[in-house]
This record gives C-alpha cells, sequence and structure tokens, in this order.
C-alpha cells in the first residue's frame, strides 16, 4: 500500500494518480489545479468542446469536467502520458475510423501529450455525444 503524503489517502498503486482533498467545483479550478505542463492542452478540449455544444451546462462529474444535458455527455481528465476523453462506448465505436491512431477503451479514448490533439475531432465528437445521448 503506497500512502500519499499530501493527502494522507491510502492507494494500492505507487504514486496513484487521484485528487488530494476537495474536489473542484468548476471546469477552471480542475484545469487550473493541474500541473502547468498539461494545463494548454485541457484547455484548448475545454473550448472546443464549449464550442461544440454551447448549450450543455459545465459541471465535476466524477471529479472530471463534465458537460451535461440532462445526462453525461462527455467528460475529460488529465493523466500521466495521455488526456482521457470519456464520449462513451457508443461515440468511440461510432468514430472507430477515426480514431485507429488512438488508444481507445469502452468509452474512452487516450489522447497522449506526444501527439498533436486532433481538436476538429474532439468537437465532431462532442456534438455527435450531444445528439445522439453521450456518455
Amino acid at each position: 500500500m503506497w500512502e500519499c503524503p499530501k493527502c494522507g489517502r491510502m492507494f494500492k498503486n505507487k504514486n496513484q494518480d487521484h485528487d488530494c482533498g476537495e474536489a473542484p467545483k468548476t471546469i477552471e479550478e480542475y484545469i487550473s489545479g493541474q500541473p502547468e505542463t498539461v494545463q494548454s492542452y485541457l484547455q484548448e478540449i475545454n473550448r472546443v468542446i464549449k464550442k461544440a455544444i454551447p448549450d450543455a451546462a459545465e459541471r465535476i462529474s466524477w471529479s472530471m469536467p463534465t458537460y451535461w444535458k440532462k445526462r453525461n455527455l462527455i467528460q475529460f481528465a488529465a493523466f500521466k502520458k495521455h488526456i482521457g476523453l470519456y464520449p462513451g462506448s457508443e461515440a468511440v465505436e461510432a468514430f472507430a475510423d477515426k480514431l485507429k491512431e488512438y488508444k481507445t477503451s469502452k468509452g474512452a479514448i487516450q489522447l497522449p501529450y506526444d501527439k498533436q490533439l486532433p481538436l476538429e475531432l474532439i468537437g465532431e465528437i462532442a456534438k455527435w455525444c450531444e445528439e445522439n445521448g453521450g456518455s
């Protein structure tokens, strides 16, 4: 077991990713609480999603930035080597051809920091989620 030196929580894995202390209340607060090296990636993703689905409400759900309209539409979160984009399994399936160069799993897309963000594709996925049900 590993104990986080900041918050004292115990985890099975050493250096487990987690939020220490109180969860952020806004997307901007979430982004500003991440390492400076990833904040610009998160800001770009947030900007593109906001532009694609401007009527969706912004909130934090499961400690992640979330766009919501009667249900979660799309979420994203920062990790050590990538940003996780969570549009839901149906969206990942619908965009499978355009996601071949990214690691995906049921409902999740990994966007590594060492690749340029596919901003246009992220916008398309967000719009699709609004029209088809989201995560």
